[in-house]
């Protein structure tokens, strides 16, 4: 690693995957790549999601998934998916994997001593939701992280595995976009970096062209990306999040990276770009 890269894990380094990696061999890249960080000296928290086993299991149970806007409708029953699969099948798939790579993982969710706290999202307007405002349940808005509880665990080079659901001040479990809880953790812990672990390679300027990667952005390059028309679909809330995650200046530098291979994040610390996508302020 360079001089540069040797200073800059001295701050956290914050790693979310998307449901659709764990277990997979980009998992295993991930894992591998972040146990190597653990034993260089880095302190590295990971997020996951789960939306595609949420999804699977709930069809198993016979129940439908209600998507509005992109955004998942969480009725009493959907949470209960949500903490199954979720807090549990993904979690123990990843902190497996991150131990067969020769981390210390502990898995963690929103009701492990309030490590996410939120509050119950209020009815809202979404873009592809129609006019009104949408009531999705027991969704939650974060409040603030358990900062002492993960600096605990990382500085004492455990890897916290932290799964995308919240707990308010009585207990009550919420559902959390991973991505929003990455980048708002990230933040708290004024992380050097941020990797986004994606099903794509990083931010395109034609989606079926995987060649016409863009190396790095700015906030003001990604801006403008998004309403000319160069980032479409998914990517949108994403950039969304981590624009917001960049703009206080907490968080070093963003990187959205995909199918990526043992070696492949350490590469990213060194060589920003090289890989995926990096985000500046």
């Amino acid at each position: 690693m360079s001089r540069a890269a040797t200073l800059e894990v001295k701050r956290p380094i914050v790693v979310k995957l998307g449901g659709e990696i764990v277990g997979g061999p980009v998992g295993a890249a991930v894992a591998a790549d972040v146990a190597g960080l653990v034993g260089y000296g880095a302190s590295v928290v990971v997020v996951h999601g789960g939306g595609p086993q949420a999804t699977a299991l709930q069809k198993a149970l016979g129940i439908e998934p209600k998507i509005v806007g992109g955004r998942r409708i969480t009725d009493a029953a959907t949470l209960d998916v949500m903490k199954m699969a979720v807090a549990g099948k993904v979690n123990v798939e990843l902190c497996s994997q991150l131990l067969a790579a020769g981390a210390r993982p502990v898995g963690l969710h929103g009701a492990s001593s309030g490590v996410v706290r939120g509050v119950k999202r209020p009815p809202r307007v979404v873009s592809g939701g129609g006019p009104d405002p949408i009531d999705f349940g027991l969704v939650g808005d974060i409040t603030g992280f358990n900062r002492e509880l993960l600096d605990l665990l990382a500085f004492a080079g455990y890897v916290p595995v932290v799964a995308c659901l919240a707990a308010d001040a009585s207990g009550q479990v919420l559902n959390v976009n991973a991505d929003i809880v990455a980048n708002q953790l990230a933040s708290a812990l004024e992380a050097a970096h941020l990797f986004l672990v994606t099903s794509t390679p990083g931010v395109l300027r034609d989606v079926k062209d995987p060649t016409s990667r863009l190396r790095t952005l700015t906030v003001a390059e990604a801006k403008a990306a998004i309403t000319g028309g160069v980032v479409t679909g998914g990517m949108i809330p994403k950039l969304e999040e981590s624009m917001a995650a960049l703009a206080d200046g907490r968080v070093g530098a963003i990187h959205i990276v995909g199918e990526v291979a043992a070696g492949d994040l350490r590469r990213e610390l060194t060589e920003p770009g090289a890989v995926g996508t990096t985000l500046y302020p």
